[in-house]
């Protein structure tokens, strides 16, 4: 099996920030609204008139990316309404240079990256509601999608990855993919190439040129790669609230509980987590975002050294499913839930302490937990160990807590 290095070095990035971003950020309703309110061509394209976003945004949505841990992000170049954030250098007008902004706001979002060291990737749509080509000379169309892509393949300088989306809108046409993806690899072959398979299609395999699977809003699993020539990645895209693009009223956040969750069942199965923000359409991000992004920046200063690195270790913690061991080198990192805070019955609403216990025939010399360097107490006979899980102290929940093991 071919193991290709631009793979493995994604499946250590471990945490991305997924941006949708565009002339829907104005109206507030979703990415889709307008599909879901068949809203007029004419209509939605005066949006550009309006679409300026404030001239620091890409620096803040980086250093807020960076802040929470993030080491990728991924921005809609171009959505389905057919809209380009970058310069299309004439192959039409309905871009962010031609709006009201009049700039390239790509080339701002690549330049605040670096100056983060922050990997940049570009979401770009496969269908487009917008270009007539698409409905009418389909063959026509592809020709002007490979030379959008191409556009951003050589203005941009080297770039993480192209994240595609939207085969599932016309499954039954040939999408010449070979041609698409033999042009990434002749500008950028390094580049990891992904291919959206939407909701229905979770983790599923396609054409080999694609560096990673997805698994759209669903916690990822294992994939089998027996009839895979070579290895595959995958990634986990997930929401905050119930839609990607900007909300106005979309209330139904996830707790920073689910999300760090979510991220710690990603790197379980050595999966990467893609978590998605809106911004608001002058590309600032709504409070409630920018504070779970920062409720898991906090989670990652105590144990971003167990996320990045460590890979699946295949060993199974007894009666605890849910626990799981990452591996570096020598290092191995115990995840554990559901221990709460300890302090007086009087005032703590509950506390779990528990045992992880897990087959192990090599000698630990010491386990600390990382968020505090305060020694593990474990007890090692007879090829097991026995790691006693304690609370977090009270006034402290991190919601996942890890140990480091040294062997």
């Amino acid at each position: 099996m071919i193991i290709e290095p631009r793979i493995k070095a994604f499946e250590q990035l471990g945490l991305g920030l997924f941006v949708h971003f565009g002339l829907y950020s104005l109206v507030g309703r979703g990415e889709w609204v307008k599909h879901h309110e068949r809203l007029p061509d004419e209509q939605y394209e005066c949006l550009t008139k309006r679409f300026d976003p404030a001239k620091d945004w890409a620096q803040h949505l980086v250093t807020t990316a960076k802040r929470a841990g993030c080491r990728y992000i991924t921005l809609t170049a171009r959505h389905h309404d057919g809209f380009s954030l970058y310069d299309t250098c004439g192959l039409n007008d309905y871009d962010a240079p031609s709006a009201a902004c009049g700039r390239d706001l790509i080339a701002e979002f690549v330049q605040a990256c670096r100056a983060e060291d922050i990997l940049p990737f570009f979401y770009h749509t496969l269908l487009d509601w917008h270009e007539k080509s698409y409905r009418e000379n389909f063959s026509e169309y592809l020709k002007y999608l490979r030379k959008s892509v191409e556009l951003l393949c050589t203005r941009y300088g080297k770039i993480g990855g192209i994240w595609f989306d939207g085969t599932w809108d016309k499954p039954n046409e040939d999408w010449q993919q070979d041609a698409l993806y033999a042009l990434i690899r002749k500008h950028q072959p390094d580049a990891v190439i992904i291919n959206n398979t939407g909701l229905d299609a979770r983790g599923q395999l396609g054409h080999i040129e694609l560096d990673s699977v997805t698994f759209e809003r669903g916690r990822p699993a294992p994939i089998n790669l027996s009839d895979s020539p070579k290895y595959i990645a995958s990634e986990m895209c997930q929401t905050m609230g119930d839609t990607w693009g900007y909300g106005a009223n979309d209330l139904n956040y996830k707790s920073p509980e689910m999300l760090i969750t979510d991220l710690c069942v990603c790197r379980k199965c050595g999966a990467n987590m893609l978590l998605n923000v809106g911004p608001c359409g002058d590309g600032t991000l709504r409070p409630l975002d920018a504070e779970l992004l920062a409720c898991i920046g906090r989670w990652m200063e105590a144990y971003s050294e167990a996320v990045y690195a460590p890979r699946p270790s295949g060993i199974d913690i007894e009666g605890k499913p849910e626990d799981f061991i990452l591996r570096n080198g020598n290092d191995y990192y115990l995840f554990c839930h559901g221990l709460g805070m300890a302090g007086d019955g009087n005032v703590v609403m509950a506390k779990e302490r528990h045992n992880s216990r897990f087959a192990f025939d090599m000698p630990i010399k010491r386990a600390v937990w990382l968020d505090s360097g305060e020694d593990v107490m474990f007890e090692q006979a007879d090829g097991k160990v026995n790691v006693h899980a304690v609370p977090f102290s009270y006034g402290t929940n991190l919601i996942v807590r890890v140990a480091k093991m040294e062997v």
